[in-house]
Formats: C-alpha cells, structure tokens, sequence
C-alpha cells in the first residue's frame, strides 16, 4: 500500500497485513481524493476507523492543513503512528485510541471542528449508521463540512443523519462511497 498522490506520492507505508486490518484500497483512495481534489488543500481532516491511517496520510500529502487518526485498535494506532514517522507528517497528524463515539465525544470536548472527515468502519457490524449518527447530531463539523463513509455496496443507508445530507454516491467493485454534506 502506497500514497497515490500530493507530496509523499509513490511512497510505501509500513506493513499491516498482521494487524486485522481492512484499508481503503489505493484506487477507491484515489477515486475519492479525485472528486474531493479541490477541498483537501488547507482543510482539517477527520480519518475516522482510520486503521493504518493511510486515508488521513492522502489528505496530509495532498495538502491538509492537519489530520486527527481514531481507532480503537492499540495495534491499528501503533501502524497510524508509524506512518506518521515514515511520511514526516508527526507535527500535522495526532492519533486518538478509542472507539469512534469516545473519540467523537473527546474531540468535541476539545472544541475541534473539521471540513473534511472520512468514516471506515468495519462491514457488516452495524457501526455505519452509528457514527453518522453521531456526526450528524456533533459539534465537529463546521457548517458545509464533507462526510465521507465506505461501506459495503449492498449495504443500505439513510439520506439524513441529524445534520448530514447525502449528495453524492459512488461504487467501486464492493466498495460504495456515500458523501454527506454538513447542512444547518
């Protein structure tokens, strides 16, 4: 696995195989990071479910402004770390331990707001529809802010959480971006 783009392009990140892990594969990163292209630059990232981080690590290469890493995995958030190093990213990038609510609840807390977030849970457990339900009715999204969530293609989801509105949808092989829009 690779950074596909921006300014640690081509660059490998440290192994994961061993860690339980399912990352984003690098042409739905790509894909994604195409459509959200103009939006990345400056912006504060969210990499929710982040794993070995390398959604978070595309947005810091391609010009994220910082980037927040949640994982409740000890050994997913060792690997987000590790990557951090490997990229230089260490003064941009702060990884979270914990599960998605009490990450969502600590960064409220600390007042942290953010333009652009990426939500990968897990398939087929449920988390999905209760981490945008707990975006939707947050305080961390600024007002226009992009939520972006991977599930299962078959996977069925809502138009609305609280304030997320769904605009936009894309399917790769099993993969299936949902966007959401922070309306007021």
């Amino acid at each position: 696995m690779r950074i596909t783009g921006g300014t640690r392009r081509g660059q490998l990140l440290a192994p994961w195989e061993n860690a339980d892990i399912r990352p984003m594969r690098d042409f739905v990163r790509t894909a994604m990071f195409n459509i959200l292209n103009d939006l990345v630059p400056k912006c504060c990232f969210l990499d929710l479910f982040s794993g070995t981080g390398s959604v978070g690590l595309e947005a810091l290469s391609r010009g994220a402004a910082s980037a927040v890493f949640v994982d409740r995995s000890i050994s997913a958030c060792v690997i987000a770390r590790q990557n951090l190093a490997l990229l230089g990213f260490l003064d941009k990038g702060h990884v979270l331990q914990a599960d998605f609510a009490y990450g969502v609840k600590q960064l409220e807390g600390r007042g942290s707001k953010f333009d652009l977030l990426f939500v990968g849970p897990p398939y087929g457990k449920g988390l999905a529809e209760l981490a945008l339900s707990k975006l939707g009715a947050s305080s961390i999204l600024i007002p226009g802010a992009i939520v972006v969530i991977e599930v299962f293609k078959k996977e069925k989801m809502n138009n609305r959480y609280g304030n997320l509105e769904l605009f936009n949808q894309r399917v790769y092989g099993d993969n299936l971006l949902l966007f959401y829009d922070a309306v007021e």
